[in-house]
C-alpha cells in the first residue's frame, strides 16, 4: 500500500512540470508571433499488459504434498544369437507393354470352301498425316443341304482413307468400293423339273465405288462437314447415284449455344426392267433439304437438348414436294451420380432409302424395286440407366412410334408360268412394300466386366407392332436378344462368344399364273445361333484363331425358302508386322 501512494504521488509532480513546460512554451511562441497548429488523426492503443510473477500461497488443510519416489532397475545380462534378416522392398510386376506394328494380314479357311482374307496397313507420312489401306474378302463355294441352285457368295471390299491434322482444321478423305456376287437359290427342290432347274440363271452381282470427305474446324461459326459421292450398280444395268452434304454450325443468340445441322441429300437411279417386264424400266430420283437446329440447357443434374428438324423433300420422276416437321427432344436427370440416371425423348427423322440400303440388308432383293423415302413423324421414349453394382451397369427404355411409308421386304411371287424367265421371277427374290408401321418397343440391356479379362453382356428388346393395310409386319420379329462375352486367358489366349434369338417372322407366297393365282401367309420359325472364335498368341507377330459359327448346326430360315449353312468351322492365322 505505500509503495502504491509513493508511485501516485510521482506521477502527479510529472504532471504539474509537464503542464508548466509547456505553458512555458507557449508563452515563447507568442512573443515570436509565430502559431503552429499540430493535427494528428486518433490513434487508439491497448496499454501493455503484464503478468503476474507470484504464485498465490493456499493455506488449506486438504492440501497434501508429493510423496518423493525412489526406484532401482536390476538388469541381467542375456546372450542371443538373433540376427534380423534384411528387408527388401516389393515390386510390384510389370506387365510387358504390347508393341503395336503398323501392318497385319489375315488368312483363315474353313468348310463350305470359306475362305476369309483381311490386310490392313497405316502408315504415318509425316507428323500430322496419315493413310490407312484395307482389303478384305469372304467368300463361299456353298454346298448348303437340299438346295438345288448354286448357294455361294463372294464378298471383297477395299477402302483407303487420308487423315490431315492441323491446328485450327483437320480434314481427310476416303475412298471405298465392294464387289459381291450373291445368287437367287431360294427355291425349294420339289418346286420345279430338273429341266427347269437347270435353265435358271440365279446369279446376281453387285459393284459399289464411292468418294467422301470430312473437315473438322476449330474456334469457328463453321464446325466441319461432311461429303459422300457414291455411285452403286448390279449385274442387270440397274444403276444408282447418291451425293450427300451435310455441314453443321454453331452461334450464339442472347447467351445461348445454338448448334445447326444441315443436309442436302440428292437420290437419282433407274432399274433396266419392271417385274412382270410388260412395262418400262423403274426410274426414281428424290432430293431432301434438311435444317436441325439444337439448344442445349443444363440445371444442375438436368440436361434439356431441345431441337427440331425441317425437311423438304422433291420426287423430281413424279413432280411432287412436301415438308416435314419432327420433333428432336431429349432429356437426362442424374438422379443418383452413376447409379441411376433417368432419360426421356421425342424425336423423328426422314430417312432417304436407297438400293444400296436394301441391298445391303438382303442380297436377295430383286433388280425391279420401287424406292421411297419414310417418314418416322415420332418416337417417343423413356428408359433408366446407370449401374446396380461397379462393374454391373443397365439400361431399361421403354417407348412408342409411328412410322408413315416404312420398308417391309416381301416376297415376290412366282411367276416363271407367264414365260418370265429371269434369275428372281421363281418365287426366290424379294421387293419391297410401303405401310404405316406402329410399334411400342421395350429394351433392355446388362453388361458385366467381372474382370478384367473377361466380360459379359445382355440384350433383348420386343415389339408390338400394328400396321394400316398389310394383314402383318412381314420379316419383321417381335423378339431378338444377343447374349455375348468377351475372355482373356494369361498372355496367350483370347476370344468371345456370340448367342443370338430372333423371334418368328411372317410373309406372303404367292403363285400368278394365266389362269389363277394364291397367296398364302407363310412363318419362319424362330431361331437362336451360336458363334465362338478363339485366338492363341504364338508370338508377338503370329496368332492362330478357330471361328465356329452356328455350333448348334441348326437348320433355319433367315429369309423364306432361305436355308442357312449348318456348323462352320475356320481356321487360320493373323501375322502382324511394320510395312
Amino acid at each position: 500500500m505505500r509503495k502504491q501512494v509513493i508511485h501516485s504521488v510521482c506521477i502527479t509532480i510529472m504532471a504539474v512540470t509537464a503542464a508548466f513546460a509547456q505553458e512555458k512554451e507557449k508563452d515563447s511562441v507568442i512573443n515570436n508571433i509565430e502559431e503552429v497548429i499540430i493535427v494528428k488523426a486518433y490513434s487508439p492503443s491497448v496499454s501493455d499488459a503484464f503478468k503476474v510473477k507470484s504464485n498465490p500461497s493456499l493455506d488449506d488443510s486438504v492440501t497434501t504434498t508429493k510423496r518423493k519416489i525412489e526406484y532401482t532397475i536390476f538388469s541381467v545380462p542375456v546372450a542371443s544369437t538373433f540376427t534380423p534378416a534384411k528387408g527388401k522392398a516389393s515390386t510390384i510386376e510389370k506387365t510387358p507393354r504390347e508393341r503395336l506394328y503398323n501392318t497385319y494380314a489375315s488368312l483363315g479357311v474353313g468348310n463350305y470352301t470359306t475362305v476369309l482374307a483381311d490386310f490392313f496397313t497405316s502408315r504415318a507420312l509425316s507428323r500430322n498425316e496419315t493413310l490407312d489401306i484395307g482389303l478384305r474378302h469372304h467368300s463361299s463355294q456353298g454346298g448348303i443341304k437340299d438346295v438345288v441352285l448354286d448357294d455361294k457368295f463372294f464378298n471383297t471390299n477395299l477402302d483407303a482413307s487420308y487423315y490431315k491434322r492441323g491446328r485450327d482444321l483437320s480434314w481427310g478423305a476416303d475412298f471405298g468400293a465392294d464387289y459381291l456376287i450373291y445368287n437367287w437359290y431360294g427355291v425349294p427342290e420339289e418346286a420345279f423339273s430338273e429341266a427347269i432347274f437347270d435353265g435358271i440363271d440365279e446369279q446376281q452381282s453387285y459393284l459399289n465405288v464411292e468418294l467422301g470427305a470430312h473437315v473438322d474446324v476449330d474456334d469457328s461459326y463453321f464446325n466441319g462437314g461432311e461429303i459422300l459421292l457414291r455411285r452403286f450398280s448390279d449385274g442387270f444395268s440397274s444403276a444408282e447415284y447418291r451425293a450427300r452434304l451435310s455441314p453443321s454450325f454453331e452461334f450464339y443468340v442472347s447467351d445461348q449455344l445454338i448448334k445447326t445441322n444441315v443436309f442436302i441429300d440428292y437420290l437419282s437411279g433407274s432399274f433396266d426392267k419392271s417385274f412382270y417386264e410388260d412395262t418400262d424400266g423403274v426410274k426414281y430420283g428424290n432430293l431432301q433439304f434438311g435444317l436441325h437446329p439444337s439448344v442445349t440447357f443444363l440445371f444442375d443434374d438436368i440436361t434439356l437438348d431441345a431441337g427440331a428438324t425441317v425437311a423438304y423433300m422433291m420426287d423430281m420422276e413424279n413432280d411432287e414436294s412436301k415438308f416435314y416437321v419432327y420433333p428432336n427432344i431429349t432429356a437426362s436427370y442424374k438422379l443418383v451420380d452413376e447409379f441411376v440416371n433417368l432419360y426421356a425423348g421425342a424425336e423423328g427423322k426422314l430417312t432417304q432409302n436407297s438400293y444400296y440400303d436394301f441391298v445391303s440388308d438382303n442380297q436377295f432383293v430383286s433388280t425391279t424395286l420401287y424406292i421411297a423415302p419414310t417418314s418416322q413423324q415420332f418416337d417417343i421414349y423413356a428408359g433408366i440407366n446407370g449401374k446396380l453394382l461397379a462393374n454391373l451397369s443397365y439400361d431399361l427404355k421403354a417407348g412408342y412410334n409411328s412410322t408413315d411409308d416404312y420398308a417391309f421386304f416381301s416376297l415376290n411371287p412366282e411367276v416363271s408360268s407367264l414365260g418370265l424367265a429371269e434369275g428372281y421371277h421363281y418365287g426366290n427374290s424379294y421387293g419391297v412394300l410401303y405401310d404405316k408401321l406402329n410399334a411400342v418397343h421395350v429394351t433392355g440391356e446388362l453388361a458385366m466386366d467381372i474382370s478384367a479379362n473377361f466380360s459379359v453382356g445382355l440384350n433383348a428388346t420386343y415389339n408390338a407392332y400394328s400396321t394400316e393395310m398389310l394383314e402383318e409386319p412381314l420379316n419383321l420379329p417381335s423378339i431378338k436378344g444377343t447374349l455375348f462375352s468377351n475372355f482373356k486367358i494369361g498372355q496367350k489366349w483370347f476370344g468371345g462368344v456370340n448367342i443370338f434369338y430372333v423371334g418368328e417372322r411372317k410373309d406372303y407366297y404367292s403363285v400368278v399364273s394365266g389362269t389363277f393365282s394364291t397367296m398364302d401367309m407363310v412363318t419362319m420359325d424362330a431361331y437362336f445361333d451360336a458363334n465362338l472364335n478363339v485366338g492363341y498368341k504364338v508370338t508377338d507377330k503370329l496368332s492362330a484363331f478357330l471361328k465356329l459359327n452356328n455350333i448348334a448346326n441348326n437348320d433355319y430360315q433367315r429369309w423364306y425358302n432361305y436355308p442357312v449353312q449348318g456348323f462352320q468351322g475356320v481356321i487360320g492365322a493373323t501375322y502382324k508386322f511394320d510395312f
